[in-house]
């Protein structure tokens, strides 16, 4: 048996760090570990014979700390340590950025502009630079220290290695070279040429690439930050307290104390506290900030209402359901912090290359050392190469492509009402070109409507309506619902109501005998075309009788949600074939396929028979999308390649998919597309971009055509730039 924990790890600076952390935890006995760079966690599934502290103490003995997190709840804890770590760390490193920024404008001006270098102005950077290449470079140098002792080499290892290199460099040139010299001028070129490398200082390096790592770092880490607010968001919504019905009375108490079972008031304006049934009242409830959905829905005593949600309308008093971390909000939460928290393909080979890429820019920087001055270019032209490729080649980039996209991606979906599992989801909808739709409850209502009355003569529809209405007062069968709910008026009363299984319902309402059920014989002809026109389409008939003589005819329906021909649209502009499967019989089911548009339909089937369907697909050859809602949809769900549910189905389809759709909407299909391919899409572009940066500088830096303080300022350019990238998904609609 296996456990699952979360640990908070901080000392990370770099995607090395944390492939160096992943290799120690699965070399643990049954341990399965996921490091994550972006979001600074560990999802770790160790077996019983761990514990959660052995896995503290293997990240404690690689150099870095961890502290396990608590089960995601409903709403963040207050003052919890990850945030009030992170907010120290942001703090700290504002600091030293500005200090060190302070400090580093004057050598870089003296370094760069000729006429500002007075006499002993070398001396001058001395003074200002050091500090900056001492103490503003502290984190770089200290982490590598922490990872040399281990035997290890990340990014700081470079930056440190190339920071001390160049103020080393600067040190022997000023105290033993002729670069102390009164009177020394030093032109800036970026011109590869031979010089005195001991009359040459390069203290505007050492503080130039220490400041822009810092601004790097600094701006890197708030967008971090941006990046995963949509979960903050999320856990967020939740309610701080709520007024529970006690002794006849309204008490307030904290969310957190709230049990199941218990009575509580949400007035006008104020959120569910929790997953509840409404016991008394009417209102509608806006969800729009959990499910994306614009417009609120009225809700009546016996609907279930989710925690979170903002009542629009009236005073409720609900009953919960669901309290704590079984609410359907905090199972939100966990599922967009899984996803952000794991790795897709694309992601664990940046990894791979991380893990080897800094002991070969170090073997590069060595060899471009030792050519330059095996080919008598000069000790300064040789320096200035190896410094810039160890300066330009740091793979932070590489290790922020994927979960920055990652984690704006899936939050975005949470926002919009898509719940995506996990990483290689995204992969998986890039390849799809079949989606498999269920009928009923997805791509139609779920609920039978009364679409239509034709009244014989001399009766009036409205008359119908009442007398059938009350009659089916007592009736708990979907169609006498969907003829009570479709009445406005005042329904009569219903006396020696009996109802015959298969046949109808009967009743005196008025003081007259009235039975609604199955079409018989002898009806006028104004009835039968109705009847019949209602079957051939699909719908259910069903005739009312009044003292045994037909008075009309009255037409219910699952009748198809607003949005789905739309939906399939959408399905089809993203080059998707759409197929109907559903277990209702084959006439219904053509009529519903037509109204919206779908081609294939497959009518008549079992559960069983929903996984062999998607099971033929598949064998001949399609990559197939399944989309439900109900219980006999899970195995379906399980079997596609890509399983979408409904988020007003049951909760047995929702653990089978893949994709939740909070929405009941069948356009959110559409759009969970849509957003996975967008975010495959900007990993890719950041992958490349990573890639690319590194493969087009580390040459240019090796044949001495990059300044190493230029070079700094690019590297930490890309990751920035990488981050931004994908903060653009933030805008996707």
């Amino acid at each position: 048996m296996t456990t699952d924990v979360t640990l908070d790890i901080a000392g990370m600076t770099c995607a090395s760090c944390a492939q160096r952390i992943e290799r120690k935890l699965n070399k643990l006995d049954g341990v399965t570990a996921s490091v994550s760079y972006a979001t600074e966690k560990a999802v770790v599934a160790f077996p019983d014979t761990l514990s959660a502290e052995d896995l503290v103490a293997t990240v404690v003995a690689a150099g870095y700390a961890a502290t396990p997190l608590p089960v995601v709840r409903e709403r963040p804890q207050p003052g919890t340590g990850a945030s009030d770590r992170y907010e120290a760390e942001l703090a700290a490193l504002r600091q030293r950025l500005i200090v060190s920024a302070a400090l580093t404008v004057p050598v870089v001006l003296m370094a760069m502009v000729p006429a500002l270098q007075f006499e002993h102005w070398q001396w001058a950077s001395l003074t200002l630079a050091a500090p900056v290449a001492v103490w503003g470079a502290w984190p770089f140098h200290r982490a590598a220290w922490a990872n040399l002792r281990h035997g290890a080499t990340t990014m700081d290892t470079l930056v440190s290695l190339g920071v001390l290199a160049a103020f080393g460099w600067s040190l022997v040139a000023l105290f033993a070279g002729s670069a102390g010299d009164p009177g020394m001028r030093h032109p800036f070129s970026l011109t590869v040429g031979r010089t005195d490398g001991l009359a040459t200082i390069y203290l505007e390096v050492a503080a130039g690439v220490t400041t822009f790592l810092l601004a790097g770092r600094y701006l890197e880490k708030r967008a971090k930050r941006r990046a995963g607010e949509a979960l903050r968001a999320l856990l967020d919504l939740g309610a701080r307290d709520v007024a529970v019905l006690r002794d006849g009375g309204e008490v307030r108490i904290p969310v957190d104390e709230l049990a199941v079972g218990q009575e509580f008031v949400v007035r006008p304006g104020e959120r569910v506290a929790t997953d509840g049934v409404i016991v008394r009242g009417t209102s509608a409830i806006d969800a729009s900030l959990l499910t994306g959905e614009a417009v609120p829905v009225e809700v009546e005593p016996g609907d279930e209402v989710t925690g979170a949600t903002v009542n629009a309308g009236g005073r409720l008093v609900v009953r919960a359901t669901r309290v704590g971390a079984e609410t359907r909000l905090a199972q939100m939460v966990r599922l967009v912090d899984a996803a952000q928290n794991g790795k897709a393909d694309v992601q664990r080979l940046a990894d791979r290359v991380s893990a080897v890429f800094v002991p070969v820019v170090i073997a590069v920087a060595a060899g471009a050392l030792g050519f330059w001055l095996g080919a008598g270019a000069g000790p300064e032209v040789a320096f200035t190469a190896a410094v810039a490729v160890l300066i330009v080649a740091c793979p932070c980039a590489l290790g922020l492509a994927t979960p920055t996209a990652l984690m704006v991606g899936t939050g975005r979906g949470a926002q919009l009402g898509i719940l995506i599992r996990g990483p290689e989801v995204l992969e998986d909808t890039r390849r799809i070109d079949t989606v498999v739709l269920d009928k009923t409850g997805t791509v139609t209502s779920g609920r039978m409507t009364l679409v239509d009355v034709v009244a014989a003569s001399g009766w009036a529809s409205d008359e119908v309506r009442r007398l059938a209405a009350g009659v089916e007062s007592a009736s708990e069968h979907p169609v006498g619902r969907a003829v009570v709910t479709a009445y406005a008026g005042k329904v009569p009363g219903v006396e020696r109501f009996a109802a015959v299984a298969g046949s109808g319902v009967s009743g005196t309402v008025e003081g007259r005998r009235v039975a609604v059920g199955r079409p018989g014989a002898a009806l006028p002809p104004v009835l039968e075309r109705a009847v019949a026109s209602s079957e051939s389409a699909g719908r259910t008939a069903v005739v009312l009788t009044v003292d045994e003589q037909p008075a009309g005819v009255l037409v219910v329906a699952d009748t198809v949600k607003p949005t789905s021909a739309e939906a399939v649209g959408r399905l089809r502009d993203l080059g998707l074939r759409a197929v109907l499967l559903t277990g209702d019989n084959e006439r219904t089911a053509r009529a519903v396929a037509a109204e919206v548009g779908i081609d294939d339909v497959v009518a008549g089937v079992s559960p069983e028979g929903k996984v062999a369907e998607v099971r033929r697909l598949q064998e001949q050859g399609h990559v197939v999308a399944m989309v439900g809602d109900g219980m006999n949809d899970a195995p379906a769900l399980a079997q596609a390649d890509l399983g979408l549910a409904m988020g007003a189905g049951t909760d047995v389809a929702a653990e089978a998919a893949d994709l939740t759709l909070v929405r009941d909407d069948l356009r959110a299909a559409a759009d969970a597309v849509r957003l996975s391919r967008a975010t495959l899409r900007t990993i890719k572009t950041n992958l490349a971009w990573a890639f690319g940066y590194n493969l087009a500088a580390v040459p240019l830096a090796a044949a001495g055509l990059l300044n190493p303080m230029i070079a700094g300022a690019a590297m930490a350019l890309s990751s920035v730039a990488v981050v931004t990238n994908s903060l653009r998904l933030r805008r996707f609609r």
